[in-house]
């Protein structure tokens, strides 16, 4: 009899722990930090670098597919409420509304960080005679009070992270000119400052910026990226968006890049989120030419004019 009992202890006990693993999503008893299938919604502007590293984490781990879906940055900070979407990846982190909203909604709140740094690059028409600038002329620009008469051309008129960028931390909360253009995209921008001799475009510099890249290379070929006065510096100095004038800050106009991790387990978002914070994704950031946020790198002086 006791033999007996025994027996259906075990059996009960196993019945109780098949049921509890069944109970778990499916996604999550399927998944790992290496494998399985996510999708991701990212700022548009990164576009260059973010496929970058989903190619070099995919050939590193085959049995993992990361999705990624490109729109302007109000669009992901809303897929934050859409199941389907794990992660984001724009260029500020979330505010405390937001992350209340979050949690409420998800019972938790969505892990966040820095991953790299970036700067907004002021793209011109190759015929333009001037290309230096200061941040009075950048301003003036955007208000369409500019002696230098040009017109700007956004990737878009509201919601995305440039727009957002301009009127807080170049206008600071002032409108922009009506004479603002807005381009579909970041490709969109570099091409109508290349077909208008009096454009002058706002780029994440992940699109223009790395000279090793061939399709950035042919962007360089259809415009010249403006040189903007330095800030900070003891002299008089013009700085174009170069990887030590984003780590130095020398160049006015850099922001951060950052991701939102919408998963309280050790999922595949999980792992390319490690992915990204350590050395591989690291150093595919200084490889793209922006500056990485998690590792510490040697910027040394060189007789380089700009």
């Amino acid at each position: 009899m006791l033999q007996r009992l025994t027996r259906w202890s075990a059996i009960l006990m196993t019945a109780v722990a098949l049921s509890n693993c069944n109970n778990q999503p499916v996604q999550q008893r399927q998944e790992t930090t290496t494998s399985g299938t996510i999708h991701i919604s990212v700022d548009e502007s990164f576009k260059p670098v973010i496929d970058s590293q989903i190619k070099v984490f995919e050939a590193s781990y085959p049995n993992a597919r990361i999705i990624p879906h490109y729109k302007s940055e109000a669009e992901c900070i809303k897929d934050l409420l859409v199941d389907s979407i794990r992660m984001v990846i724009i260029t500020r982190q979330l505010l405390p509304v937001e992350e209340t909203r979050l949690s409420d909604t998800l019972s938790f709140i969505p892990i966040q960080g820095k991953i790299a740094f970036d700067a907004v690059a002021l793209i011109v028409n190759n015929q333009m005679k001037d290309s230096i600038l200061d941040m009075t002329d950048v301003r003036s620009i955007l208000k369409g009070t500019s002696a230098y008469k040009l017109r700007p051309v956004m990737d878009g008129l509201t919601a995305t992270s440039t727009v957002r960028y301009a009127l807080d931390s170049i206008l600071a909360g002032q409108p922009m000119s009506k004479e603002v253009t807005a381009a579909t995209s970041s490709q969109g921008v570099i091409d109508y400052v290349a077909e208008h001799k009096d454009a002058i475009g706002f780029v994440g510099v992940s699109w223009i910026g790395n000279p090793e890249d061939p399709a950035q290379l042919s962007f360089q070929k259809k415009v010249t990226i403006a040189s903007v006065r330095c800030g900070i510096c003891p002299e008089e100095t013009y700085v174009k968006p170069y990887q030590a004038n984003i780590a130095m800050r020398r160049y006015p106009m850099v922001r951060s890049l950052n991701y939102i991790l919408k998963e309280n387990y050790e999922g595949l978002g999980s792992g390319f989120v490690n992915f990204l914070i350590y050395e591989r994704g690291q150093l595919i950031f200084r490889r793209s030419y922006l500056w990485p946020a998690r590792m510490q790198f040697e910027v040394r002086n060189a007789g380089i004019n700009e």
